[in-house]
């Protein structure tokens, strides 16, 4: 374990610190995915993506980060049937926020990217939510930032793991 992770449990989640709190409880992980949820959906509407639908911005999202992506791996990335993507992609790519590009080899096979235009809204959709965010952390008392910086790495792997075929060989490696 790193040696932040273990500080932040021995020091945060002590149950001497934190009366009526059980470490192990299943209901920490209810309470854990339901505030991360929260604080997602809250954080997700801004002004920067006008009349973008959330799952629009989802699909933009996975074009700039998997992209150029096959329309097939992209609605797996997006949680969406393919169907439902070859609806959405026509409105993002007459906004000029994707490109599809053709397969010289194959011409069934497309892929998708985010073009420029789609990366610079998607760099103010992220800026605003991390201003809204900056905010809100800035309300807290200086301890509850200091716990909340602390508990960081651990959210950061625990996001790993929850991947798809993530592995624990994965986390001996990252952490050798």
């Amino acid at each position: 374990m790193l040696a932040s992770n273990q500080l932040f449990l021995e020091t945060a989640l002590n149950t001497d610190t934190l009366p009526g709190v059980d470490v192990g409880d299943d209901l920490n992980a209810a309470r854990l995915r339901s505030a991360v949820n929260r604080m997602s959906r809250r954080l997700r509407p801004t002004s920067a993506a006008g009349t973008l639908t959330t799952t629009e911005v989802d699909i933009l999202v996975a074009a700039e980060r998997q992209g150029p992506v096959r329309m097939s791996d992209l609605a797996g990335f997006a949680g969406l049937n393919p169907t439902m993507l070859s609806r959405l992609i026509p409105k993002l790519e007459a906004a000029g926020l994707i490109r599809r590009i053709h397969d010289a080899a194959d011409r069934r096979v497309c892929r998708v990217t985010a073009t420029p235009k789609g990366s610079r809204l998607l760099d103010r959709i992220r800026s605003e939510r991390n201003d809204a965010l900056s905010r809100r952390l800035r309300d807290l008392e200086p301890g509850e930032r200091d716990t909340l910086a602390l508990a960081l790495p651990i959210l950061e792997d625990l996001a790993e793991r929850l991947r798809a075929g993530w592995t624990s060989d994965e986390r001996k490696e990252r952490t050798a």
